[in-house]
């Protein structure tokens, strides 16, 4: 912690020097998303949720003063998980616009670019951020360039990362921030497999058009998330960030489910997103966090149990520690860990570990048991019993985290426990549609959440 208050001090200097001189573009929040009809499960859980914030609006739970201005906050993110070599399409001459929704808003931004998997360093040519005017759009008032060192240009070392310098743009809470870059050289990226939404790129060969506005040079569109993997937003009114840790259900798959004959949204309505929605709507002003999303589909709590190096113990520094301000996490891993015939003990070696390395950071962890699935046979069932029974006892993980949100509770048919209740099954028996994550997101007590963020650090 003292390194971190240092880093943070280091911060403060460089950005006051970065951004002392220009103006600033004042930004309106996105409107939310439409309210999705609950079921009948949601309203004890929501009743528990609305209680707790009603408290804390209401001045019932004491608070400090307001965060440090001078702190740099994650305010969005998504984990990369592999590169585009597996496919055939290399970018060269081209740029790429990516769209990320940010939970909270700032006076300044940065923005993380990632080469994780690469194999080689790789060149990005011009980068620029601007507020989404819809689809390939950018407000034109809002554009910046974006530099890295003071240069418009940089090279990302295999396997490394780099945070731009900061970028004077004032954002809000829910805005859609468009980052664009530009390669030259031929290049296989970085890339997030379900972006849950839509993001865009120029024609072959089309050269620099970062600078675009008008969204008309970006016409070809794709589902994924290339390069960019963090954006930050400076305070003063974001208290600290909330990170989302585990599988698909966090990454967001059935987020796009809503029933026989929707048509799935333009944004995918993740759990993540509806508590993130809910910060801004139920909190007060001066006790706002952000809410982001590290979920990989796919991936298992434990290295030994599967997931191609992308367990929840192996990527937790790049996609938890290395994130900044980070107050808390909730923690919601395992389903591939039992699918995948882990022993309960192994699932419980790497909760242990990831929970003691997240609590020596002064993060605090909250836990969901593991939630059902029809597939598990009844000695998969039985070491789910085992596993959730250590994470509910206590309240706290048996000791070894801060508290539980029982997840499992509000995704499981009271007539059939090992399984989801069906108005919340996509279908697949194993992931929440639209009205299971919107439940999930109701179920999250925001009073608790709100004094972890506060305890953290």
């Amino acid at each position: 912690m003292e390194f971190r208050d240092l880093a943070r001090t280091v911060i403060t200097l460089v950005t006051a020097a970065g951004i002392a001189a220009g103006g600033a573009v004042g930004a309106s929040a996105a409107a939310p998303a439409e309210p999705v009809a609950a079921g009948p499960m949601i309203a004890e859980a929501a009743d528990g949720g609305a209680a707790a914030a009603e408290a804390v609006a209401a001045g019932a739970v004491a608070v400090p003063s307001g965060p440090d201005a001078d702190t740099w906050s994650t305010s969005w993110t998504q984990s990369q998980q592999r590169s585009s070599g597996l496919s055939p399409e290399t970018f060269q001459n081209r740029s790429v616009r990516v769209v990320t929704r940010l939970t909270q808003g700032g006076s300044a931004l940065r923005v993380r670019l990632q080469n994780q998997f690469g194999t080689a360093p790789l060149v990005v040519n011009a980068t620029t951020a601007g507020l989404s005017a819809g689809g390939a759009a950018v407000r034109p008032e809002s554009l910046r360039e974006v530099t890295f060192g003071g240069s418009a240009s940089v090279s990302i070392p295999a396997g490394g990362e780099v945070w731009s310098d900061p970028v004077q743009l004032v954002t809000g809470a829910m805005d859609d921030l468009a980052v664009s870059f530009y390669l030259a050289n031929p290049t296989r990226m970085m890339l997030h497999d379900l972006a849950g939404r839509t993001n865009y790129f120029s024609t072959m060969g089309g050269g620099n058009t970062t600078a675009d506005t008008s969204g008309g040079a970006f016409p070809d569109t794709h589902g994924w998330t290339y390069l960019v993997s963090a954006v930050d937003v400076l305070g003063p009114d974001v208290a600290g960030t909330v990170v989302a840790y585990g599988s698909s259900v966090v990454d967001g798959v059935g987020a796009d489910n809503c029933g026989a004959g929707c048509p799935p949204p333009a944004v995918f309505q993740r759990w993540t997103d509806t508590l993130a929605q809910r910060v801004v709507d139920e909190l007060p002003a001066d006790r706002q966090f952000a809410v982001v999303n590290e979920g990989i589909a796919g991936t298992t709590a434990a290295p030994a149990c599967g997931g191609g190096g992308l367990d929840g113990v192996s990527r937790l520094d790049r996609d938890v520690l290395a994130l900044h301000d980070v107050r808390a996490v909730i923690y919601y891993y395992g389903t591939n860990d039992l699918a995948n015939n882990c022993a309960a003990e192994t699932i419980l070696a790497a909760y242990r570990d990831t929970f003691a390395r997240l609590r020596a950071a002064g993060i605090k962890v909250y836990v969901t048991p593991i939630t059902p699935r029809p597939g598990y046979t009844a000695e998969q069932n039985a070491r789910r019993a085992v596993v959730n029974e250590f994470v509910r006892a206590g309240g706290n993980c048996s000791g070894t985290c801060d508290g539980v949100f029982d997840f499992d509770a509000v995704l499981r048919d009271p007539a059939n426990p090992n399984s989801i209740y069906p108005p919340y099954d996509t279908g697949d028996g194993v992931h929440a549609n639209i009205a299971g994550q919107t439940a999930i997101a109701r179920s999250v007590p925001l009073g608790r959440l709100w004094r972890g963020v506060l305890a953290g650090h």
